[in-house]
């Protein structure tokens, strides 16, 4: 078995795999550079191609003993127009342009819009957006089966571009079929996470909580205005969030995106939710083996601001500096990570404890911490509950999370600060002590003569018990004679 050191950052890179990614060599190698955790773009790729990323992702996890994380992202309801009879038509601002019913290829006068639900929706005054924003149209008049428009921002539109409805929730089904089989083989491949695209509203996360029966977590994707207005009641409902900018920064002014993270973010962490964002973050990665100083800011700025993740898009999946990509992100979050004024900054947000025991004793362990100079803080944990809250408080030393469950080992992929460790379970408040010098040595979180900071349940294995809170000093022999586990 390979070891790599425990990573020295708290926030963790998400790689998205495509064409420029395929390879077990160019797998690994992301990996290596600083990849946590991994993305498959249920968009695009046949599944026998996914499969065979999942199972390079699961070798890469025996090589390196490290439980490693999938997100399989679905494509969710994608709007489109349908075709034009000479593949595309250029729509002339001020011009009348008309979508309807009729399937019959377009011109520059009109186009199928094959979606009953948008003529539903619209009302008089409301846009939208072709080819993600490019074009602008103003809705004139709406009837069953046709919309009257003025085009305000013209352009070439061709074949099947899509259609973004800013001003109006779209009563879509948060699922395709499409997605439907695509959470069904995300489930039955194991995958850790699925990410439920264009989620709208609360009710939208029933359906794939149901569908995923139990296995997995939800990650709500916030790239619709609709979905701002209940942030809260989505971020309830879901395991996790994503804040989406692309599609956002489609449907919102470009100015508006900003401050929009900076709030998804902060709510996401109050509500002690992982959150990640996305979208752009090198984008001239793409094909510049540097990325710009804007970008290098944009990544530093989710950094600063607590980020539990941050990803990469076609950086990794489609570009050709892959790898250079990861390295560069890594780099510039150990920059940020480095800054004497980092921790300040992640604490602006103010994270409440609930009046548990549990949420006591996390915020409690950051203190202890603090005042009696340990190196990290090691969660005996079941469902991974009380390693959530622990990051949650955003703590200077990393967070050692032990669990008997690899599911909850690989979830935790996505959470600030924390290592996750599979390992046999415990029995006694001796063992509990004994385990956690022993592994919090294994894995390089502190030196003989250093002090660890122990949090755990008692009875032991039951998922949300935590109401033990211990202070382990390190003598240094722990390891001797003493095999994994």
């Amino acid at each position: 078995m390979t070891r790599l050191p425990p990573r020295s950052r708290k926030v963790r890179i998400l790689a998205t795999l495509g064409p420029a990614s395929d390879s077990p060599e160019m797998i690994r190698a992301l990996f290596v550079a600083g990849a946590d955790a991994f993305r498959i773009n249920m968009s695009h790729g046949a599944h026998e191609d996914h499969a065979a990323r999942i199972a390079t992702i699961r070798a890469l996890e025996k090589e390196f003993g490290r439980p490693t994380t999938i997100l399989g992202d679905l494509q969710g309801p994608k709007l489109r127009v349908g075709t034009f009879e000479r593949g595309l038509a250029v729509l002339e601002t001020g011009a009348a342009f008309v979508l309807d019913s009729d399937p019959a290829p377009g011109n520059a006068t009109r186009v199928n819009l094959p979606h009953p639900e948008i003529y539903a929706a619209l009302v008089p005054e409301t846009r939208l957006l072709l080819d993600d924003g490019k074009m602008v149209l103003r809705v004139k008049k709406v009837a069953e089966d046709r919309i009257d428009t003025v085009v305000e921002v013209g352009g070439a539109l061709s074949n099947r571009k899509g259609v973004n409805v800013p001003d109006v929730v779209v009563p879509v089904p948060a699922l395709t079929e499409k997605d439907r089989r695509d959470l069904s083989f995300a489930v039955e491949h194991g995958c850790d996470w699925i990410a439920l695209s264009f989620v709208q509203r609360p009710e939208d996360l029933a359906e794939a909580r149901k569908l995923m029966g139990g296995y997995g977590a939800l990650m709500a994707k916030i790239e619709k205005p609709a979905a701002v207005q209940r942030l809260e009641e989505i971020i309830e409902l879901a395991d996790g969030v994503m804040v989406a900018r692309g599609d956002l920064g489609v449907e919102l002014p470009p100015q508006a995106v900003p401050p929009l993270q900076k709030q998804i973010v902060a709510t996401a962490r109050r509500m002690g939710r992982p959150v990640v964002v996305a979208t752009q973050m090198l984008e001239s990665m793409i094909k510049a083996p540097t990325p710009t100083r804007a970008e290098v800011s944009d990544v530093a700025t989710a950094v600063y601001d607590g980020a539990d993740a941050i990803m990469l898009s076609a950086e990794t999946a489609a570009g050709d500096w892959p790898v250079e990509a990861v390295t560069m992100m890594d780099s510039i979050a150990h920059s940020v990570e480095r800054d004497p004024g980092y921790f300040g900054r992640l604490h602006y947000t103010e994270t409440k404890p609930d009046p548990t025991t549990a949420d006591a004793l996390a915020e409690g362990a950051g203190s202890i911490v603090s005042v009696v100079g340990a190196s990290a803080i090691t969660c005996f944990t079941s469902s991974g509950s009380t390693v959530r809250r622990v990051a949650r408080e955003r703590p200077m030393t990393p967070i050692l999370a032990l669990t008997p469950r690899q599911d909850t080992a690989r979830k935790l992929g996505l959470t600030w600060g924390v290592h996750a460790v599979r390992t046999k379970d415990i029995g006694t408040f001796e063992e509990m002590v004994g385990k956690a010098r022993r592994m919090a040595l294994r894995h390089d979180m502190v030196e003989k003569g250093g002090k660890i900071v122990v949090l755990a349940g008692v009875p032991f294995g039951t998922p949300g018990s935590t109401n033990v809170l211990h202070v382990a000093a390190i003598r240094g022999d722990e390891l001797r004679g003493r095999d994994e586990g």
